[in-house]
């Protein structure tokens, strides 16, 4: 008896033990490794050589020091989205044109595209860069995704139709995600297969780490999701020195923080 007593206080230590763990604080503090003044409109970020990409009256320019490089369209009005994965393949997108503009690291045009002038009609709502000279794109006319080969001119169409509105998305090479109006996220590889992802938790602003990770804003605090074997699905907020800030930025553990006045850049390190 007196052993089964023993047996059942070390279970419920056990117990206690491990609620104790779960519920301290897990948040992550990064280290502030740099801040300056921030001039630009929207920051865009940086790339592995140390440029500094941003848009200010609509001009989109790279900076290093005292290097600097800029591309304007006038004719094609506001640039609706910037993709940097390829530092040597900028892809520039003008949504009320329905165009694409692809610039090289010196940010000379390469290639300028209307999609309304395609032999397949597309009207094009969100864009990045692929692999093998393409583009991803989402056609609004069928609710699809699609691949455009900016070489051969070609385009072919590889999801079925979306139910939902595109509420977010987001592109690597390989894999377009998106997160639905209702929060749902889903990612496409370049064959056309979509994967479920789980329910997004309700965000401001949002960055896609991989398919299992992810940081978001919401109401001026900063968290980061991450799904493991010990904690699945925990979150995590993110002590940055900013009580307000308009956006930020995340790569290779690196976290940028834009306010109106000053960017500041953490190393941090996630779960």
């Amino acid at each position: 008896m007196r052993k089964m007593v023993q047996k059942f206080l070390f279970s419920v230590f056990l117990f206690c033990t491990f609620h104790a763990l779960s519920a301290q604080d897990l948040s992550i503090n990064p280290t502030l490794i740099s801040q300056y003044k921030n001039t630009s409109d929207t920051f865009l970020g940086y790339d592995a050589f140390g440029y500094s990409y941003q848009i200010t009256n609509n001009v989109f320019s790279k900076i290093k020091g005292k290097e600097i490089f800029e591309y304007k369209n006038v004719s094609l009005g506001k640039i609706t989205k910037v993709d940097l994965q390829n530092p040597l393949k900028i892809v520039l997108f003008y949504e009320d044109f329905n165009s694409v503009v692809l610039l090289d690291n010196q940010l000379n045009k390469m290639t300028e595209i209307n999609f309304s002038q395609n032999a397949t009609p597309i009207v094009v709502s969100a864009i990045g860069m692929s692999t093998q000279n393409q583009l991803w794109i989402y056609n609004t006319l069928n609710q699809q995704i699609g691949l455009f080969d900016y070489l051969k001119n070609e385009y072919k169409t590889v999801s079925i139709p979306l139910i939902e509105p595109i509420q977010y998305y987001q592109t690597d090479f390989n894999t377009f995600y998106w997160i639905d109006k209702k929060n749902n996220w889903y990612s496409c590889d370049i064959f056309g297969k979509i994967t479920s992802l789980g329910k997004i938790t309700d965000f401001d602003r949002i960055t896609i780490v991989n398919s299992s990770q992810y940081l978001f804003s919401k109401d001026n605090l900063l968290y980061f999701k991450g799904m493991n074997k010990l904690n699945p699905g925990v979150i995590s907020e993110i002590k940055v020195l900013e009580k307000t800030f308009d956006n930020f930025y995340y790569k290779d553990q690196i976290l940028s923080i834009f306010t109106a006045t000053d960017i500041s850049n953490y190393k941090i390190v996630t779960p």
